[in-house]
């Protein structure tokens, strides 16, 4: 069992032209194992050298540890800590989202994002897996993305944002239970409603 580190920083304003091409970034160039980690729980540990975004929360520059809380069905629940976990910052419901070929190193695909916006986090990929969990967002927030991009996107119900923030410590919290039983859809470039299928079965991810 193992915690995947990655020191390096991501998402410099200066690679923008690079991330806006590419659309999905290996992070890290090197992985130090941790064997008090358990692997279960997709334990990751990453450093943003500028802003991100994720649903129900922009996260400054700086260390942050995701970690899965649940992925007992198609549903999965990922949390995002500081870098002590000491604080959660973020409860984030999560689609599986495949890959063609896994990495061997953590993958996070961003949103583009407009010029001043900070990067929006699309989906997370684990070492060695071939799927990832790909973020839904809050409609309007979805929108937004969706329109600015050009991009179809996960959406689920604007009453879900304020689970995003709970202090969820269990699959089975209230908060943690109305994400994983909330209506998912989608948003085309359009801004008009699509079904999560057509964005869960686009073409996967080499």
């Amino acid at each position: 069992m193992s915690t995947k580190r990655f020191a390096d920083h991501i998402a410099a304003p200066s690679a923008r032209a690079v991330f806006a091409a590419l659309c999905v970034f290996t992070l890290g160039v090197g992985l130090t194992p941790k064997a008090a980690a358990d692997e279960r729980d997709k334990k990751t540990i990453v450093t943003f050298s500028a802003p991100v975004e994720v649903p129900g929360k922009a996260l400054p520059a700086g260390t942050y540890v995701f970690k899965l809380l649940d992925s007992s069905s198609n549903r999965n629940i990922v949390q995002i800590f500081d870098k002590d976990e000491k604080q959660l910052l973020a409860t984030i419901l999560a689609i599986p989202d495949y890959r063609l070929k896994p990495s061997d190193k953590p993958v996070i695909r961003f949103e583009e994002r407009a010029s001043g916006a900070p990067e929006a986090i699309k989906a997370f990929f684990y070492p060695g897996d071939d799927y990832g969990l790909q973020f839904v967002y809050p409609h309007d927030k979805a929108v937004q993305l969706a329109k600015r991009t050009k991009q179809n996107v996960l959406s689920m119900p604007n009453d879900m944002a304020q689970n995003n923030m709970a202090p969820a410590t269990s699959a089975s919290d209230s908060s943690v239970q109305a994400m994983k039983n909330t209506e998912v859809t989608g948003v085309n470039p359009a801004g008009e409603p699509i079904d999560m299928v057509v964005v869960i079965l686009a073409a996967p991810e080499k």
